[in-house]
């Protein structure tokens, strides 16, 4: 039997990105994406409990902190991964997940937490405490050579935005957002709008 998994991330284009890559891990399916910790309780109010909560820590109107809260009191079977950059003190939550970690990392993070059960583990403690230090030094915008409008294109891209509303709001043709888009790619070496957005926020070109 599958490993049952809610999302709740509130940017819809990483939240998305998230469930393609976990609905590719044999062991795991995802059961809902949720916007925020409201939205996720409204869901659990269906009766059916998932097996585990990827929480993502900075959500507006209930944050993840609040959300690890109410599982541990009212859910605690449920296990809780959290998405963070950074390490706020003590928390509910049992394990954490950088959001800039590789595909790889979060399947070893899934797999780990859905057999050991522990809160904090040494593997996820060497594993943030890695990618922190790595996400320190980080990776210019200067490295990939964008220009001021390809850089706003990237910032645009990384919203809920169409492609068509991005061109509306930067006062050039969609075909000009369109050579944007695929002068990016190219710079970033992805092949996708989903690839672009998850890349930039891994090194922090674009602040969710």
């Amino acid at each position: 039997m599958k490993t049952s998994i809610v999302i709740v991330v509130d940017h819809h284009l990483l939240a998305q990105a998230l469930s393609d890559l976990i609905q590719e891990f044999e062991t795991y399916e995802v059961r809902y994406v949720a916007e925020n910790g409201r939205d996720l309780i409204r869901y659990l109010g269906r009766g059916t409990l998932p097996d585990m909560v990827l929480l993502d820590i900075s959500m507006p109107d209930m944050d993840g902190y609040e959300t690890a809260k109410y599982l541990k009191e009212r859910h605690p079977a449920i296990k809780v991964l959290a998405l963070s950059m950074r390490d706020r003190g003590e928390s509910s939550t049992r394990s954490y997940l950088p959001k800039g970690n590789r595909p790889a990392d979060l399947r070893e993070a899934l797999d780990h937490l859905r057999t050991k059960n522990d809160r904090y583990s040494e593997f996820m403690t060497n594993r943030i405490i890695r990618s922190l230090n790595g996400a320190a030094k980080g990776i210019p915008l200067e490295y990939y050579h964008f220009s001021e409008r390809e850089r706003t294109f990237l910032k645009m891209a990384c919203s809920d935005m169409t492609y068509a509303e991005i061109a509306d709001k930067m006062c050039v043709s969609a075909r000009t957002v369109d050579g944007y888009r695929e002068a990016i790619f190219q710079k970033m070496q992805v092949k996708s709008r989903v690839g672009m957005a998850m890349t930039a926020v891994r090194w922090g070109l674009v602040k969710l």
